[in-house]
């Protein structure tokens, strides 16, 4: 279905002034699964690359889309294969230190039991930790998305946010 409609696009459109698309920002494209147990607690990833917990997920590769890219992730970090389709969070993040700007996506990953097997991927993570939100040790801006998502589970709406703030007061 997606190779169809990429040839139904037609040939590429050349560029009317050579090198402009090099010169355009690119960002970078991430997601992550809010994967919850039944007594409410979310599944956090602790990677071995930085100081605070994570959601399961990751960057979205080059012609990757992002819940594709997101359950990839899901199932190389902690060997869950979810299916991944509810889009809770859109979120803008600006670029911090070495990191570029991001657009963050976060897909429900729905309730599984705590006790499923995980299988933490060893060259990312150190562990998994299932913990509810105000116990886990979060950059505030994560918390601010993950606040956002479970919002989003609950009224059953998608949510666009930028680093963790909602627009629109909606």
């Amino acid at each position: 279905m997606f190779s169809n409609d990429v040839a139904l696009e037609g040939e590429p459109e050349r560029e009317f002034h050579p090198g402009i698309a090099r010169r355009m920002a690119h960002k970078t494209v991430a997601s992550g699964a809010l994967i919850r147990d039944p007594d409410g607690r979310i599944l956090f990833v602790v990677p071995n690359y930085k100081p605070h917990l994570d959601l399961p997920g990751g960057i979205v590769e080059t012609g990757e889309a992002p819940s594709t890219g997101c359950r990839r992730e899901v199932r190389e970090e902690v060997g869950l294969d979810l299916p991944i389709d509810r889009l809770l969070v859109v979120d803008w993040t600006p670029g911090r230190g070495p990191w570029s700007d991001q657009v963050q996506f976060v897909f429900d990953g729905g309730v599984i039991p705590a006790d499923t097997p995980l299988r933490p991927q060893e060259s990312e993570l150190t562990d998994v930790r299932w913990a509810h939100l105000m116990e886990a040790d979060l950059r505030p801006s994560l918390r601010r998305r993950i606040e956002l998502a479970l919002r989003a589970v609950e009224t059953d709406r998608t949510l666009h946010a930028e680093f963790g703030h909602l627009l629109n007061g909606a």
